[in-house]
C-alpha cells in the first residue's frame, strides 16, 4: 500500500459557532486542506491547502485530531492530522474552480453529518489539542 499523508485545517467562527467548509468536486464537504508534499510539514500543508482553497491565511494553534484509514480499493493508507487554525487575512473566495465547487461556513449539527469520522463530533475539536513540534 502507498502511504498518504493528509493535512487538514479546522477553522471555527465562535461568534456563529459555524466551521469552515469547502465542498471538494467529486468529493464532497471536507475541512480545508489535502496531500502534504514532499518537504513540507504537515503544518505547513494546512496553511498552503487553505490558501490555495479558500484564499485566507491562517495561523496553526495545535492538533485536534489524528485518523487513520486504509482505503484498500486505491491501494492507500493514509495518515490525517488535523489542526485548530485562526484566520489571519485574506477574503473568503473559490481561486481553483476546477477543484473547489462551493465555501461555506456550516453549523456544527450539519457538519457532524458531514464528517462523522471525529468521535463525538466535530464539537469535541474545540475541545481537543495535542502539542506539535517540528524537529527538524
Amino acid at each position: 500500500m502507498n502511504r498518504v499523508d493528509v493535512s487538514y485545517a479546522f477553522i471555527f467562527n465562535e461568534v456563529e459557532e459555524k466551521v469552515l467548509m469547502v465542498k471538494n468536486q467529486g468529493s464532497g464537504w471536507s475541512l480545508p486542506g489535502g496531500a502534504v508534499e514532499v518537504g513540507e510539514t504537515f503544518e505547513q500543508a494546512a496553511i498552503r491547502e487553505t490558501k490555495e482553497e479558500t484564499n485566507v491565511t491562517i495561523e496553526i494553534e495545535n492538533v485536534v485530531a489524528v485518523n487513520e484509514a486504509f482505503f484498500e480499493n486505491k491501494g492507500q493508507h493514509a495518515l490525517f492530522i488535523t489542526y485548530k487554525g485562526k484566520i489571519v487575512e485574506g477574503e473568503i473566495q473559490i481561486l481553483n474552480k476546477d477543484e473547489i465547487d462551493e465555501i461555506k461556513w456550516i453549523n456544527i449539527d450539519t457538519a457532524n453529518k458531514l464528517m462523522p469520522y471525529h468521535p463525538g463530533g466535530v464539537k469535541s475539536l474545540l475541545h481537543s489539542s495535542a502539542p506539535y513540534t517540528f524537529q527538524g
